[in-house]
């Protein structure tokens, strides 16, 4: 039974995971997510049901388009590929109440901005808007929240950005500044604090790593929404088993 669940959700991810690849490309360009269908970017082919089967499509057509042979940006299987493996391993990490839905509103949230940040380097404030209700929602019928520490949360998410953002001189977007006051609302303080330390973490050690590679040079903007992510993800699943782990050795 729980093999089957977890296909399922996997599948479930694929599926939820293509169409957020269609939300944050579209949404930044004031296009509908509905109409019109999904088509090839270089030769407009519009796709068959075939060609629109998530991961599968894109290894089955060798990651080129059938009509053109245009090449298919990565990015499409490895959201969907990514948003299936959260999808499957979420209740293991937070188990199958309630809070499954909060987390898994959480990952749409986070693979919808990364589309949208790698593809645009933006981060739209419709989606932020759309999913700031849906979080309100959920903290007020799932959970019961330290409203104040919520508040506290996005001031100091909100403040922490904005901060770096004027000593960096426009190092960071303002989206990027919204959607850490949005994780602050989602997270509170603690929790917030700890996702910007993973986030700056985890971008720095990729841009080093890109840099040394050659692929990005030196001052080259690169989006940080991704980064973002990462550190949200990380500090919702693990931040508790992290701060016994360090009390633990360090005291």
């Amino acid at each position: 039974m729980q093999l089957l669940l977890s296909i399922y959700l996997t599948i479930l991810g694929f599926i939820l995971g293509s169409f957020y690849n269609v939300v944050g490309l579209r949404i930044p360009l004031e296009q509908s997510v509905i109409i019109p269908r999904s088509s090839c970017a270089n030769c407009n082919k519009v796709l068959t049901p075939l060609e629109l089967i998530p991961v599968f499509s894109y290894l089955f057509q060798k990651g080129k388009c059938r009509g053109c042979q245009a090449s298919i940006s990565p990015v499409y299987p490895i959201m969907e590929l990514v948003t299936g493996i959260l999808f499957a391993v979420s209740p293991l990490l937070v188990g199958w109440g309630n809070e499954l839905v909060f987390c898994y509103a959480l990952i749409s949230l986070l693979v919808i901005i990364t589309v949208s940040d790698l593809a645009y380097m933006v981060i739209p404030d419709k989606i932020l808007i759309v999913f700031a209700v849906i979080f309100l929602v959920l903290q007020l019928t799932i959970r019961e929240p330290d409203w104040l520490d919520l508040i506290f949360g996005a001031v100091i998410g909100f403040g922490l950005l904005l901060g770096i953002a004027l000593v960096s001189k426009g190092g960071m977007g303002g989206g990027d500044i919204k959607l850490f006051a949005l994780l602050g609302f989602i997270l509170g303080v603690k929790q917030v604090l700890l996702t910007l330390f993973f986030s700056v973490f985890f971008g720095t050690a990729v841009g080093v790593l890109l840099i040394v590679m050659g692929v990005v040079k030196r001052r080259q903007p690169v989006p940080f929404g991704p980064f973002i992510a990462l550190g949200a993800l990380t500090t919702y699943y693990f931040s508790e088993r992290l701060i016994y782990w360090y009390f633990g050795v360090f005291t």
